[in-house]
């Protein structure tokens, strides 16, 4: 919501909002760009009445805004409808979904066409650092970039968001079960994705993870050409040799495709970011452009905010600041520290707050998302009181199990406490990192705060 209002105003239009609890980065993308935001929901605050009121898929009935709207007969529509038509329609649609990697993998997308070139607008979950902004618009006929979530639309439209992106080339990183208030299995999700193919032209292109057995059934369903890629040998494009760079942050690998050979790198950390990559790299090549102009818009891509972001200066102690909240996200991002930093002790602290995450739905894979970490803290479930016991994610059964697996693992509800114990754990060599979909109260900044003081 936050990118498209600069979107909007970017394009002259006078945007105000309303919202709860907003944190950085989107929190402060807003204030740089003047965008005034009423805190909470209030009839008011649509007073005098605008154009159009755009609801965001986390409003529901009863919200006073929402109501306020419908009974004054306001010109209501959805975020990706308005998306849509006034940003992708009659440019060349670039849709990267799945259930990790959409952020990080459109923002690499944007960065590589726009850097080898290429007219490029996008719109994404996050703040690409080469761009210092969420969004950005382009003139017809050149590429839009967009994360292809599938979580709903809205309060009256509860397809998945990406029904309404146009996709010409789509990528499909992968597809687990999430979004548990949305869908009530991996069943309905994949049908989702499948029902989305049937916009793709026949002169169109997926690129899929071949890698993964969901990812691959849901391709096969299409009308479109799909190409494979991945670290098995059945796929297409072969990843190979996939290791961390010697003496400096990042990733090199050996790519095979179509009876080529290309040795790259990126400047990301784990193999989770070489497959996005991968993904990239494929794409640019099937829109024309040659392997030596990607591969040097790899080399200055400088990631995404609250994506591994480093948020200390003390060269003892590491503290990153991550998103993950999945246990795969969660897990391979710790395998990614892990291969950087193989000597290093992690300490990593998480928060669930997903409606996913907070529910019992991967309660027995929590234990082994944090099977690389040296010891763990989780802080409380977000908002847990209002979900049901039985139905509640158990964190005092995952400190057992990691406990039993001689790891350090404490379950704490204060947020000073969380950094005090951090803090007191790690010593120099160090990794601290904390992952949360939230604001998490900036405990993140609080630990950094503390480790740069005793340097």
């Amino acid at each position: 919501m936050a990118s498209l209002a600069v979107l909007l105003k970017n394009r002259g239009h006078k945007i105000t909002g309303s919202d709860e609890n907003i944190y950085p980065p989107m929190s402060d993308f807003l204030i740089e760009n003047q965008i005034e935001v009423a805190q909470g929901y209030q009839p008011e605050h649509l007073q005098p009445h605008p154009d159009y009121v755009v609801l965001g898929n986390a409003l529901s009935r009863g919200n006073a805004e929402v109501e306020y709207a419908l009974e004054a007969h306001l010109h209501y529509l959805s975020m990706a409808e308005l998306l849509k038509n006034e940003f992708i329609r009659g440019n060349r649609s670039v849709v990267v979904s799945g259930t990790h990697g959409k952020t990080g993998t459109s923002s690499l997308a944007a960065h590589v066409l726009h850097a080898c070139g290429e007219d490029t607008g996008f719109m994404i979950g996050g703040i690409p650092e080469n761009f210092g902004t969420s969004s950005l618009d382009v003139k017809k006929g050149g590429y839009f970039v967009v994360e292809g979530d599938e979580y709903d639309t809205s309060l009256f439209d509860k397809r998945s968001k990406f029904f309404h992106y146009l996709p010409d080339l789509l990528i499909i990183n992968n597809i687990e079960f999430d979004h548990a208030d949305i869908f009530n299995n991996l069943e309905e999700i994949k049908k989702s994705f499948s029902l989305m193919l049937r916009q793709i032209p026949r002169n169109g292109l997926i690129l899929v993870n071949g890698d993964d057995e969901h990812a691959l059934e849901v391709a096969k369903t299409g009308f479109t050409p799909y190409v494979t890629f991945g670290m098995g040998e059945h796929c297409e494009a072969l990843i190979s040799q996939c290791a961390p760079l010697t003496g400096e942050l990042g990733m090199k690998f050996e790519l095979s495709f179509q009876g080529k050979n290309y040795s790259l790198k990126i400047p990301l950390l784990g193999e989770f970011n070489v497959r996005n990559a991968t993904a990239v790299i494929l794409l640019a090549l099937h829109e024309g452009i040659a392997i030596e102009k990607i591969q040097a818009a790899l080399n200055s891509f400088k990631n995404v905010r609250r994506r591994l972001q480093r948020v200390n200066q003390s060269g003892k102690i590491k503290v990153f600041d991550d998103f993950a909240h999945h246990p795969t996200a969660i897990a391979e991002t710790i395998k990614a520290v892990r291969l950087a930093w193989p000597a290093a002790k992690i300490h990593a602290v998480y928060e669930a707050r997903s409606n996913t995450s907070v529910r019992k739905f991967h309660q027995e894979r929590m234990a082994t998302a944090f099977a690389d970490a040296d010891s763990v803290c989780f802080y409380k479930l977000h908002r847990g009181d209002s979900i049901a016991l039985d139905d509640r994610l158990d964190l005092s059964k995952i400190v057992d199990q990691l406990r039993a697996a001689n790891k350090t693992a404490d379950c704490i509800d204060n947020l000073d406490q969380i950094a005090d114990y951090a803090v007191a754990l790690a010593e120099p060599g160090d990794i601290i990192l904390v992952m949360s979909q939230g604001s998490f109260g900036g405990v993140q900044h609080k630990i950094a705060t503390k480790i740069d003081a005793l340097s």
